[in-house]
């Protein structure tokens, strides 16, 4: 698993190197927990620390190995860890052996306090609501969970069609932690030139909340140079499961940079600086462009973290500046 050597700027220095879909938590006494995709696809691993740099030589524990066979026994993507209701929760996805796109969320539950130390025990796939005909149906994954006025909402990619199949991002709420109370509502599937490539793709979607606004950044395109960030928004009175009230961009907000060697950036997650003020963006990407073979399969994407700021009318900019972690 060597990697090719690149020149490295202040730009571009990965904060943890080959660890894709990087997902970090903040929590109310300041600890920080970092989760990601390995490159071997088979296990869910935690770090901890008390402070961000920390995470960077924290100990990484496994917590969950994939099954030998059957369901949840190859591509295990994109862990996310949430503490929901005094409980920890990782939502992940996984394929099968025996059919390898065959991918479906998943849901593990701590049975203690310290997510680092105690068991994990499996609450299986995530259950759609009972009058929901169509959740996790087909080919879905990347499913992030976040509060809203008393109540929690998922959000997922999920592939539909026949023949060439389109992975859009549907949202709803939650009746507990492990099963869906509403419907799925279609947020947004790959309208413009920019979502489309060899895979017309939206997904691993990210919440960001900031001056009454909240704002959804995905992932668009294939896993490789073309892979960026899209944008979604709507304001924090208005009923999120109304598509109506969302607005899509129509340019992508973050893409490769390849004078600063930042290629195919994209499954980002947000979480707050130590000051507990400045947002931070935590997204993936790998220092060169040209791979042999299959991108999903080059093992350095590496974890990076931005400072986000935000324009005049409240909207966030994603620009590489000069920093060392």
């Amino acid at each position: 698993m060597d990697e090719t050597p690149v020149h490295e700027t202040i730009y571009n220095q990965p904060f943890i190197r080959q660890r894709a879909d990087p997902y970090i938590l903040r929590c109310e006494d300041g600890t920080y927990y970092f989760t990601a995709s390995v490159p071997e696809y088979d296990r869910i691993m935690l770090r901890r620390a008390d402070t961000l740099s920390g995470l960077r030589e924290a100990e990484e524990k496994t917590i969950w190995v994939k099954h030998m066979s059957g369901p949840q026994s190859i591509h295990i993507w994109a862990p996310e860890l949430h503490r929901i209701d005094g409980h920890w929760y990782i939502y992940y996805a996984g394929g099968d052996v025996d059919d390898v796109w065959e991918i479906r969320p998943y849901v593990l539950r701590c049975a203690g306090e310290d997510p680092i130390s105690d068991p994990w025990e499996e609450l299986g796939p995530m259950q759609p609501a009972d009058d929901d005909p169509f959740s996790f149906r087909a080919f879905s994954l990347d499913a992030t969970v976040f509060p809203h006025r008393g109540g929690w909402y998922m959000v997922w990619a999920e592939k539909v069609g026949v023949g060439k199949q389109i992975s859009n991002l549907y949202i709803a709420k939650m009746s507990s932690p492990n099963k869906l109370g509403t419907v799925q509502v279609l947020l947004t599937t790959p309208d413009y030139g920019w979502e489309r490539g060899d895979f017309w793709v939206n997904e691993a979607p990210a919440v960001l909340r900031h001056d009454g606004k909240i704002f959804l950044t995905f992932s668009a395109n294939t896993t490789g140079e073309l892979y960026c960030m899209g944008m979604l928004w709507i304001r924090e009175g208005e009923d999120l499961l109304d598509p109506g009230n969302w607005t899509k961009l129509r340019q992508p907000v973050f893409r490769s940079d390849p004078e600063k060697e930042v290629h195919g950036p994209g499954h980002n997650s947000f979480v707050k600086a130590e000051d507990g003020v400045t947002d931070l963006c935590v997204y993936h990407a790998r220092q060169y462009d040209r791979m042999a073979g299959n991108p999903l399969y080059d093992p350095n994407r590496h974890v990076y973290i931005m400072p986000v700021t935000f324009d005049s009318e409240g909207f966030p900019v994603f620009r590489h500046l000069p920093q060392e972690w």
